[in-house]
């Protein structure tokens, strides 16, 4: 599989990055390391957390994906043959530099590694000025701690203000961005970021690049989202667009012989600015069949009918 140059952090991935939120929540112990052992039995190269990850589930305090990572890591002993991107911001403390420095080691025992390759603002912080968050990343950046940075969550408007106080400033660039992409979820991205992501040669990765799982056809009536957590999510794709899109979607299964969820993947892996997905996997059948979204390519007129069904009305 032909990689990636992601921007220009000096990293290059496949065009599909394992999403780690279910680790230690929705998948356990089992699960999750099966899931990573095929993960990296297959060639996989990225795999994306974060510390916050599960602190919204009760009992849990954030930390869970990255201590289950670590557990692995430690056993497989994998650490060479994967790329782990991780992310600050999202707990208290945003993204005050002393919290930066405290996050990150934190990321770093959980996860036993000595360097995180890709790390993340989770959002923006208003509160923070940009330069003594782009420090804190540097300080890190300096000291081999971390190999490249990125902002997930940011706008356009504040990307490129960081952006200019990077360069003006002498620190440390944002190379990557993480937003919210997929067939029906495209307001975050499409439009000033994603030009100025091509612009500024950003890599780009997404997430939420299945809608919560809506777009890989499980979720068609209100009783298949009964009692799910993912109910709340999934429900407004009930109405509206949702069903145009998973119809255009089946068309395309039709012609290719891919599933639902390899073609929302691979249209999003299409999209100019792009470098990969993030999806997750509960279990190794889900993984095998959405990290073979790399080799489904879309004509042309499978792409733009998918664009045009998933499109906000007006636009």
């Amino acid at each position: 599989m032909t990689e990636r140059a992601l921007g220009r952090s000096n990293l290059s991935i496949r065009p599909f990055i394992l999403g780690g939120n279910v680790f230690g929540m929705t998948a356990g112990r089992e699960a999750s390391f099966a899931v990573l052992d095929r993960f990296v039995e297959l060639g996989g190269g990225m795999i994306d957390t974060a510390d916050v990850y599960s602190a919204w589930v009760p009992g849990h305090k954030g930390g869970e994906s990255e201590n289950m990572m670590g557990a692995w890591l430690k056993e497989s002993g994998a650490r060479d043959r994967i790329l782990i991107a991780t992310k600050v911001g999202m707990m208290p403390g945003g993204l005050r530099p002393d919290r930066i420095r405290e996050a990150v080691q934190g990321s770093l025992d959980r996860l036993g590694v000595d360097t995180i390759d890709l790390y993340f603002a989770h959002k923006d912080d208003p509160d923070v000025p940009l330069d003594e968050v782009l420090g804190a990343f540097g300080e890190l950046v300096d000291a081999g701690t971390v190999r490249a940075i990125g902002a997930s969550n940011y706008s356009a408007e504040r990307l490129a203000e960081a952006l200019r106080v990077a360069d003006e400033k002498r620190l440390p660039r944002f190379t990557v961005v993480q937003p919210e992409l997929n067939l029906l979820d495209r307001t975050q991205y499409e439009g000033p970021l994603q030009q100025l992501c091509i612009d500024a040669g950003l890599g780009v990765v997404t997430y939420f690049s299945l809608a919560s799982g809506y777009l890989s056809g499980k979720y068609r009536t209100v009783d298949d989202i009964g009692g799910r957590a993912r109910g709340p999510r999934v429900k407004p794709y009930l109405e509206g667009r949702g069903p145009a899109v998973l119809a255009v979607m089946g068309r395309i299964a039709g012609e290719t012989g891919a599933t639902l969820s390899q073609i929302a993947l691979a249209w999003v892996a299409a999209q100019p600015g792009v470098t990969a997905p993030i999806a997750s996997a509960t279990s190794v059948e889900q993984l095998d069949e959405i990290i073979g979204s790399e080799n489904v390519v879309l004509t042309g007129e499978q792409i733009a009918a998918l664009t045009a069904a998933g499109a906000e009305p007006g636009a």
